[in-house]
């Protein structure tokens, strides 16, 4: 079975206020694009990488894959996202699963990235996700607040997003077709093949989008240590596995009092 990661570098770096590509600015001693790479190409699972990026940054990420002991093919990305992910998928459709990571997510650790691809091979699709710890609320168009959604069903969905990948090709040649655009991949999966599974994220996998993101992802650095980052990891990768049981026991607990008879 061939396992092939695409991580997604081909942002502008508008949001973060950067005049460059965001993967390139440093976190310490090395760029987010680094942090994200060492630690794909550090899962034995995963056979070789697909970089996407925007072609004025292709020399700079020849200089940064020399680095990385796994082979990495370099491509030029679309205008949006999701364009970029189908020039991946279209590189990768000899492989067997693929997994779709934002380049942008220097954090994730092994740990998550194994997850999704154990539970891509048994469902299909999956991908990393924790549960919401503030009120959602849904809103208007003169953001009066209009519902208040079920805190307990929700959650924030990150990458990796790991799929078989010709079902997530199917699913971006169908999009491309229709003319449909979404967030993430995820949701393209969801409206032409099926359901994906939610495995274990972590709070400290955030996308590095705005200053104040750098500035908390340095803070994780500093604290930890980048030696001890994994043990980090692992304590909040507990937590949330907490989380997820804590919650499928209560589902269970609500379907059965749902069924008894009065």
């Amino acid at each position: 079975m061939k396992i092939t990661a695409i991580i997604v570098a081909a942002g502008r770096g508008t949001r973060m206020g950067a005049d460059k590509n965001k993967v390139f600015l440093s976190l310490g001693s090395r760029t987010v694009l680094e942090y994200t790479l060492s630690t794909v190409a550090a899962c034995t699972a995963i056979d070789d990488i697909v970089l996407v990026t925007r072609e004025c940054d292709i020399e700079k990420c020849r200089r940064i894959i020399k680095y990385i002991k796994k082979p990495v093919r370099i491509l030029k990305g679309g205008n949006t996202r999701q364009r970029s992910v189908l020039c991946g998928l279209t590189a990768a459709k000899d492989s067997d699963i693929v997994v779709i990571h934002d380049g942008a997510r220097a954090l994730v650790s092994e740990e998550i990235i194994n997850t999704t691809i154990e539970n891509a091979k048994k469902y299909g699709a999956a991908a990393a996700g924790v549960p919401c710890k503030d009120s959602l609320k849904s809103a208007d168009s003169d953001s009066f607040i209009t519902a208040t959604l079920d805190r307990a069903s929700t959650y924030l969905i990150q990458t990796p997003q790991t799929f078989r990948c010709r079902d997530i090709l199917h699913a971006h040649i169908e999009a491309e077709r229709d003319g449909f655009s979404a967030t993430d991949d995820c949701a393209l999966y969801e409206k032409y093949i099926g359901r994906v599974k939610i495995t274990p994220g972590s709070y400290d996998n955030i996308k590095l989008t705005t200053p104040d993101d750098m500035i908390i992802a340095k803070n994780i650095l500093k604290n930890s240590g980048v030696l001890g980052i994994l043990n980090i990891r692992r304590q909040f990768n507990n937590s949330i596995k907490i989380l997820f049981q804590d919650r499928l026991v209560k589902r269970d607990i609500m379907k059965k009092s749902r069924g008894t008879k009065v």
